[in-house]
């Protein structure tokens, strides 16, 4: 298993506990020598491992794709942002990212959105507010033909329904070629915060 696999599966294995160990004998104490500006056991240098951008950029181009299509389930996004790398920084990676999606056909966007869903809700919001949500979506879907989509970066739990349901229900004023417009930034901005999520979880999967 490779370490995007292990980020693809949002890193889920808990850290193994640290074994405990009976010391052993130890041998004699002494006392160093003094010496002046220097120390008995010289420090080793630290070598950084490769960054999360560096394991990004030379992951398998395969798996690299399915990694990506967790952050924008569009085939020509993914493949474009597999295929342009290495990249310099993550700011190379996600202008590239934005270039890719405002770049989506009107097929590529339906691609897009038959892989979305809506925000999951708190476990603990009442039945009425979930009966609301699933009111509101549905006129949503009825007008437009496709599952309604928007970032949230940042919500807290507590307002991510009103949130919710305050786009749906001003978006729902759009005709048709201005919800358009409005649904590729939602989906541009979505694949942005997922694609700095997943780049940054590089690192930990490297640790695990």
């Amino acid at each position: 298993m490779t370490r995007l696999d292990n980020v693809v599966a949002h890193l889920a294995q808990p850290a193994l506990p640290t074994p405990t160990h009976r010391r052993g004998p130890t041998l004699p104490p002494h006392r160093l020598p003094h010496l002046p500006g220097q120390v008995a056991i010289p420090e080793q240098a630290h070598t950084p491992g490769p960054s999360a951008l560096e394991q990004f950029n030379h992951a398998p181009a395969e798996a690299t794709r399915q990694a990506l299509l967790t952050c924008l389930r569009s085939l020509r996004w993914a493949h474009r942002l597999a295929e342009h790398r290495p990249y310099p920084d993550l700011d190379a990676l996600l202008a590239a990212s934005d270039e890719a999606a405002y770049d989506l056909t009107s097929v590529d966007s339906a691609e897009a959105l038959a892989g979305e869903s809506l925000p999951a809700l708190p476990d603990d919001i009442y039945g009425v507010a979930h009966t609301a949500l699933n009111a509101a979506h549905a006129a949503y879907e009825a007008r437009f033909g496709h599952v309604f989509v928007i970032a949230l970066p940042a919500a807290p739990p507590a307002e991510l329904l009103d949130r919710t349901l305050e786009g749906i229900r001003s978006r729902l004023t759009n005709d048709p070629e201005e919800e358009r417009v409005v649904v590729a930034e939602e989906l541009r901005r979505l694949a942005r915060g997922r694609l700095t999520r997943l780049v940054g979880n590089f690192s930990a999967a490297a640790a695990h």
